[in-house]
Order: C-alpha cells, then structure tokens, then sequence
C-alpha cells in the first residue's frame, strides 16, 4: 500500500467532526499557499499588467462600480 492509500484509509476512519477539521485544515493551507504566491507574483511585477488593464479601462469610462 502506498502512503497516499495510507492516507486516503486513514482519512476514511475519521468521525464527521475529525474530517470536518482536516478539511478545514487543508482548505486554510491552500488559501495560505494561494496568498503567498499571489503576494510573490505582486512583488515580482507579474500583475503589474492587471493594474494597467485596469487603469485603461478606467480611463474610457468602462469601469463598473461595485
């Protein structure tokens, strides 16, 4: 048995409360890893053409107000 199938056992056996955690667990590390590499992204300038997308659309009056 490879270690994911140990897992995937393990994760099988937990009660409804231990597996509501675990995937809360996992969510907040992905969201986690998410906010790390979108800030990572940022500081390199990889979004700077998201800014200028944005600012080109403001300046022909195409920006909706949310």
């Amino acid at each position: 048995m490879s270690k994911v199938e140990e897992i995937q056992a393990a994760i099988e056996a937990l009660s409804k409360d231990e597996y509501v955690r675990l995937r809360e667990w996992f969510s907040e590390r992905e969201w986690e890893k998410w906010d790390k590499q979108v800030a990572s992204d940022s500081d390199s300038g990889k979004l700077d053409f998201l800014a200028k997308e944005a600012l080109e659309e403001k300046s022909k009056g195409r920006l909706r107000t949310l």
